[in-house]
């Protein structure tokens, strides 16, 4: 059911196992003594970007501003004590994206709309994910790319639109623009988030919101839990408008492609049209973002361009290693998820 509120997933070490066991119980003040693993830094020494346990626990966290969980109390959502947690997640997080992500050099705000496009011009290649799918994918294959852009996807524009209420001017005409395509300008059938659901179901695949997250790996997370931090923070506003417009400068010729991917496997014209429409509907907001949206942000707040570079740095850097993750167990001929065959209905 389209509407229907995810269980808690199954926890990947110990603190997503601490945290999940106080989310099953009335909200209460806890304390970090009672997470005693946050407090070593020798927890967090390795890639924090590829760390199962805590890329779920901070995926958690923000999941309960969306949906929540069924049995979690939703006053957990502003409770102290996993806000307190959540903040010291966060900033791991923040230093494991600094450490994966370079930082583009400053450039002045009437120059921003070119910076953007210098910027995707110039990502570092990654493997062909996209060339693969549309080529060579078998079904399966095609299943596990479902599954993995299932957990953003079926949230369709949500994490974006946190950031309407603090724009003003163009920038925020131009986003409530953007906006309003993915939500199907007001028609249901035609919400990006239901286009989605109708691939899923004419792969065989269930279509709950939530459905396989306990199968997707912590660089799936990452992509998601990135959104959801620029989102959430309004210190990091420029960086969510920069890295909504890197994913709408890059996205039509990916999606041209896994059209064209599904149609050789013979899913059918309704598997292929959510992929489609968005070709049709980036057509016009990729300049919409890049010079009405982040350049009007940069020319009302100069100190702050560089924010938006980073933001659309982080969008390029994450779809690479997102790509060199799955083309990489691909090539061994195992699954990209956390269990083999999960995709399958």
């Amino acid at each position: 059911m389209p509407g229907r509120v995810p269980v808690l997933p199954a926890a990947r070490g110990p603190i997503s196992a601490l945290l999940f066991e106080r989310l099953v119980h009335p909200p209460h003040r806890f304390g970090l003594l009672s997470l005693p693993l946050l407090s070593f830094p020798a927890r967090f020494a390795g890639p924090v970007l590829a760390d199962e346990d805590v890329q779920l626990a901070l995926f958690v966290c923000y999941e309960l501003h969306h949906r929540g969980f069924e049995g979690v109390d939703e006053r957990w959502e502003w409770n102290p004590s996993l806000l307190e947690v959540r903040e010291i997640l966060e900033a791991r997080f923040e230093e494991g994206l600094a450490r994966a992500v370079s930082c583009p050099p400053a450039q002045r705000p009437e120059h921003m709309s070119q910076a953007l496009t210098d910027l995707v011009a110039a990502a570092v290649d990654g493997p062909d994910l996209p060339g693969f799918l549309q080529r060579q994918a078998d079904l399966a294959q095609f299943r596990e790319f479902v599954v993995h852009r299932s957990i953003h996807h079926l949230k369709g524009a949500d994490q974006c639109t946190w950031a309407i209420p603090r724009l003003s001017g163009r920038p925020k005409a131009a986003l409530v623009g953007i906006q309003a395509g993915r939500y199907g300008g007001g028609r249901v059938e035609r919400m990006h988030s239901e286009l989605f659901r109708t691939t899923m179901r004419r792969l065989g695949m269930d279509d709950s919101y939530g459905a396989y997250l306990d199968q997707v790996p912590a660089i799936t997370l990452a992509v998601s839990n990135t959104m959801s931090l620029f989102g959430l923070h309004r210190r990091h506003l420029g960086a969510l408008l920069g890295h909504l417009a890197a994913a709408e400068m890059t996205s039509s010729v990916p999606n041209r492609r896994y059209s064209r991917g599904l149609r050789r496997l013979g899913a059918g014209e309704a598997a292929s049209r959510f992929y489609d429409e968005q070709v049709r509907a980036d057509a016009v907001p990729e300049q919409t973002a890049a010079h009405d949206m982040c350049g009007g942000f940069a020319r009302q707040h100069p100190t702050r361009a560089g924010d938006v570079l980073y933001g659309a740095a982080c969008a390029l850097t994450l779809d690479r290693l997102f790509a060199e993750h799955v083309m990489s167990r691909w090539r061994r001929g195992v699954s990209s998820l956390r269990e083999v065959g999960a995709a399958r209905p």
